[in-house]
């Protein structure tokens, strides 16, 4: 018999555990400062933080200890909506039905004041393909909103119109990259930005353009924002309330 015993392995930067029935993900960032745990709601596991690849052990026992914090971050996640022929989405303000269509995909207006359509072709039995053609209109048309009113706040702030783009986040609305030397600002939305009242999406455009000229979030950037778009705070509020639930749809 083997006088030394085996060694388990060491924990590693992307490792997956299961803590208390919460998938973990192990994740080593040089700019921590501490091991911490934070919610990625789009994959629904919980990030566990180290500054560095030696402190993974410490971040494991961190997430034992959390536990029941964590198990109660899982449960306050929204369940997932998946979109779906004859559901109605509220595109900044109108609402929208979603249909099946024998021709291209594409946003038909009422010219009665309806509800508009989105439709597109359904070409398979589980609706994947009618669900991809659905999310690459639906993220069409959040682009072409939100670059109006970037265009706006951004003219606001005598600032050159930065690249827009939107991407299919769940953990956060936006971001902004500044001009730097011989490269084009860029702002990037959560195309879900465009399910939320428009006065929420109007505050989010602002929100961003605002680190165009300023790359914090001090006080002096809030003024830049209320400036923009008036006070943060019931905007704020909102997305705080509401925007789990708009994270779920998709």
């Amino acid at each position: 018999m083997s006088l030394f015993r085996s060694r388990s392995p060491r924990p590693a930067d992307g490792d997956r555990l299961q803590i208390a029935g919460v998938t973990v993900r192990l994740s080593v960032n040089p700019r921590a400062r501490r091991v911490s745990l934070r919610v990625d709601r789009a994959r629904f596991e919980v990030v566990a933080v180290a500054p560095s690849p030696r402190k993974l052990a410490e971040a494991v026992a961190f997430a034992h200890q959390r536990e029941a914090w964590m198990a109660q971050q899982m449960a306050d996640i929204p369940e997932q909506i998946l979109l779906a022929p004859g559901q109605t989405l509220t595109l900044f303000g109108r609402p929208a039905v979603l249909g099946v269509t024998p021709g291209r995909p594409r946003r038909l207006v009422d010219p009665t004041g309806g509800p508009d359509r989105i439709v597109a072709p359904a070409k398979d039995d589980d609706g994947e393909a009618w669900r991809a053609a659905i999310l690459r209109l639906l993220k069409r048309e959040a682009l072409a909103g939100l670059s109006r009113r970037t265009q706006t706040y951004a003219a606001a702030l005598k600032q050159p119109m930065p690249k827009v783009g939107v991407a299919d986040t769940r953990s956060r609305w936006g971001s902004c990259r500044p001009a730097r030397r011989g490269h084009q600002a860029a702002i990037r939305y959560s195309w879900r930005v465009m399910l939320a009242p428009p006065a929420i999406a109007d505050y989010l455009c602002a929100h961003e353009c605002a680190h165009l000229v300023r790359a914090d979030h001090s006080p002096k950037f809030w003024e830049v924002v209320a400036t923009l778009n008036g006070d943060p705070t019931p905007h704020r509020a909102w997305l705080r309330q509401h925007g789990a639930n708009l994270h779920g749809i998709g």
